[in-house]
């Protein structure tokens, strides 16, 4: 299987930190973020498709064209148009159903493992500050149902880790547009899953890294699917 990550955008939030860097290249632990989520793919993922763009040449030094007992392969994103976008550009590349994932988010390979065995699928993680993050609506069967984005007022609720298993019948259909330069995966996708269902798993354990104080929650994180395994 493959696994596309993207990992084109610069990362503002962090400051300084990604001047010269990177966001999935900030090192956490001895490993740049993106190391740490290419190493804890599941072994049935042969194949890992970067969605480049900011300073692309630091993240292609590093792994190269095969890292960890995958294949590399890249992809460059030079208009930051949305998540729907960035997929469209390696339409020609992916074969049947392929993982999607963020590039600066960690998630438990576990959970990553589980979604592969479903046709279509997007990973959810029910929070308490649901605020800064997308909700996920769904039907009496855990298909999705609907993408409500920031802003919105509900603080609590299901929302979107933005991890998906996607098949190539996605490409059938026009990415939504989310805002006057971007298109939206997840939008796109409850478009898709009106005819196709796409199952929505629950996480307890997501951590999204946006910003510098999180880098210390990265470490916990990590530490603690080290125990795990």
């Amino acid at each position: 299987m493959q696994c596309v990550i993207l990992a084109a955008g610069r990362g503002t939030r962090m400051g300084e930190l990604t001047n010269n860097t990177p966001k999935p290249m900030i090192c956490v632990l001895g490993l740049p973020l993106l190391a740490h989520k290419i190493r804890l793919l599941p072994e049935g993922v042969e194949e890992v498709i970067l969605v480049v763009g900011y300073k692309k040449e630091i993240i292609q030094d590093y792994f190269g064209t095969k890292w960890n007992g995958k294949k590399i392969t890249y992809v460059e994103q030079t208009e930051l148009n949305g998540t729907a976008g960035a997929i469209y550009l390696v339409k020609d590349i992916v074969r049947e159903r392929f993982l999607v994932t963020m590039g600066d988010d960690l998630y438990h390979p576990d959970d990553i493992e589980k979604i592969m065995h479903y046709p279509l699928a997007l990973l959810g993680y029910h929070t308490q500050d649901a605020s800064a993050f997308g909700l996920v609506t769904v039907d009496e069967r855990h298909h999705l149902a609907g993408v409500v984005e920031r802003p919105h007022e509900l603080g609590e609720g299901l929302v979107n880790t933005g991890a998906y298993v996607l098949s190539t019948d996605f490409f059938t259909y026009p990415p939504v547009k989310i805002s006057e330069t971007e298109y939206g995966l997840p939008q796109t996708l409850v478009v898709m899953g009106q005819k196709h269902p796409v199952q929505v798993k629950v996480t307890r354990r997501w951590l999204p890294v946006g910003n510098p104080q999180d880098l210390a929650l990265a470490e916990q994180f990590l530490r603690a699917i080290s125990q795990d395994q």
